[in-house]
């Protein structure tokens, strides 16, 4: 039974924050210390984050550093800044000694520039500052930007017994060893070890007679995204970065390329809503209206055009009013198929998995969307005739439909696909860009040819 209580899930409740605060409150280090020594530094953050930066900056300087500058990293963002700038330089300093140097780099790299240079002037562990300020020179959306510089290397000529005598030396820097990367004596990155390979060898074996050649790696400037995309497809929990000279200088881990990938989504889904910029729901009302107004802002404008549009088919309207009526659906339908058909070309970037040609999949779409419309037009066609009376009203209308859904298929399959091949981010194309664009292209087409075949 105790077995099945320690595996249930974390989940915060009133009574344990009120019990926090009122520990936090009265002083009681004690109380405090044994309360939150039952819990997981992650679930420590999250309790945080229902703090007031006063009690939680409390709580992070009565906690021992190494234990509460992983705290730290697993707060939200604005939380761990406003508890950042209580804190002193020196502090700041113990923190971050503690991190791996990829966690450092991120944590210094929210500081303000003053306080940056005040924080790494506070380290005292020389070769640790270093890489942190090597870091710090590459931009955040790359492999170099990325990458820790705690690893596992050995030198080819090393026997088997020098390897392991320092492996066990360079372990004590790294948090998780993923893998032991091979090198020679330029520090060029060679292959990689295996643990099993090592423990079989006869320990006056040199390295280069057990090494297997074939490894992964990416360019220190690889984009973030490529370097997701690979790890995700080989499968792996690390993969070592390189210079252009292929000297290793590091290695990402599965944990970086999971904030990557979420990042990745958070930004592609407020794309894909109409936002134009990262943003969350406590951003101040300017921020948040900065954001959004550009997209309410096409919307408007496609409104506009959607009424100059139909007022130019005013003749229709005063014979056939019952057009009037269906234009809501034909804009709609324009809408869904387009978010649907850019949707699904849009994952299928990301996850690399389009391939061939534009017009394969401009093919195909049509077909498809031809195939949807065709089913879908035969029962409007019959509601129409049946609850009107009016054939020729019907089949307009039911025409109009399979055309607009066949013409906002293409549209949704090739604006993403377009905006890849030019550089920008596709997942614009999946929220008001084509669903605007649709409800215009959708009006025109309906009462285009609805007039057509109505004949007036």
């Amino acid at each position: 039974m105790e077995e099945q209580d320690e595996n249930i899930k974390f989940t915060i409740s009133d009574e344990l924050i009120e019990t926090v605060e009122q520990l936090v409150d009265s002083k009681n280090n004690k109380g405090v210390l044994e309360l939150l020594n039952e819990y997981h530094h992650a679930d420590i953050a999250e309790i945080l984050g229902d703090l007031s930066t006063e009690q939680s900056t409390f709580i992070i300087k009565l906690l021992d550093s190494d234990i509460t500058s992983e705290i730290l990293m697993e707060m939200d963002e604005d939380d761990r800044e406003k508890v950042l700038a209580s804190l002193s330089t020196k502090e700041i300093a113990e923190e971050i000694e503690e991190l791996d140097t990829d966690d450092a780099a991120d944590m210094i790299a929210e500081l303000p520039e003053e306080r940056q240079e005040q924080v790494i002037a506070q380290i005292e562990d020389q070769e640790h500052k270093a890489e942190i300020q090597e870091l710090l020179t590459y931009d955040e959306d790359t492999a170099g930007g990325l990458m820790a510089k705690e690893l596992v290397r050995v030198n080819e000529n090393w026997t088997v017994t020098e390897c392991v005598k320092e492996m066990r030396a360079q372990a004590e820097n790294v948090t998780r060893v993923h893998s032991i990367y091979v090198v020679d004596d330029e520090e060029k990155l060679i292959g990689r070890l295996s643990l099993k390979d090592l423990l079989m060898a006869s320990p006056r074996a040199h390295i280069s007679t057990v090494y297997i050649p074939k490894v992964d790696y990416v360019d220190i400037n690889e984009d973030a995204e490529e370097v997701a995309k690979i790890m995700q497809k080989y499968d792996l929990e690390a993969i070592p970065v390189v210079d252009k000279n292929k000297i290793l200088v590091g290695r990402i881990t599965i944990d970086d390329i999971v904030d990557v990938i979420k990042e990745e989504a958070e930004k592609d889904y407020q794309l894909a809503a109409g936002i134009t910029q990262d943003v969350e729901a406590d951003d101040s009302i300017l921020e948040l209206t900065k954001a959004r107004l550009p997209w309410l802002f096409l919307g408007l404008i496609g409104g506009i055009g959607a009424f100059l549009i139909m007022e130019g088919f005013i003749d229709i309207f005063k014979e056939y009013a019952v057009l009037f009526f269906f234009t809501p659906l034909i804009a709609a339908m324009a809408g869904n198929v387009g978010v649907q058909s850019s949707a699904i070309i849009v994952q299928g970037l990301a996850n690399d998995d389009v391939k061939g040609s534009i017009n394969s999949r401009l093919i195909k779409e049509m077909l498809l969307a031809a195939l949807n419309g065709f089913i879908l037009a035969i029962f409007l066609f019959l509601f129409v005739w049946l609850t009107k009376g009016e054939l020729i009203t019907a089949l307009a209308i039911s025409v109009s439909l399979v055309a607009v859904i066949i013409i906002a298929g293409l549209i949704g399959t090739f604006v993403p696909l377009f905006l890849d091949k030019k550089g920008i981010d596709p997942a614009i194309a999946t929220g008001p860009f084509i669903t605007t664009s649709n409800d215009i292209f959708g009006i025109l087409i309906y009462f285009w040819i609805a007039k057509l075949i109505i004949g007036i």
